[in-house]
């Protein structure tokens, strides 16, 4: 089965714990990131996430997770779906 066929398929969840550790799921790329913000494609469009200090702890291409650590101050989609 193709790879974008297997994380559509995966739920898309966002858990985000005090602000300063974000965890995405069903993530199929991350676009560009620096410390102010993390632009990934997801199976329900773009997502921005927006802060100071933000570092990608950990991404899974084959399991789709992003995990982001730092002051995240906003997180939002655009319709832009790959």
């Amino acid at each position: 089965m193709d790879d974008k066929k297997i994380q559509s398929s995966l739920p898309h969840n966002l858990v985000l714990e005090d602000r300063k550790f974000l965890t995405v799921s069903s993530v199929r790329e991350v676009d560009s990131f620096d410390e102010q913000n993390i632009v990934a494609f997801t199976s329900l469009g773009e997502l921005t996430i927006s802060g100071n200090g933000l570092h990608i702890n950990r991404f899974s291409t084959d399991e789709g997770e992003l995990a982001v650590e730092g002051s995240i101050s906003s997180i939002s989609y655009s319709d832009n779906v790959q």
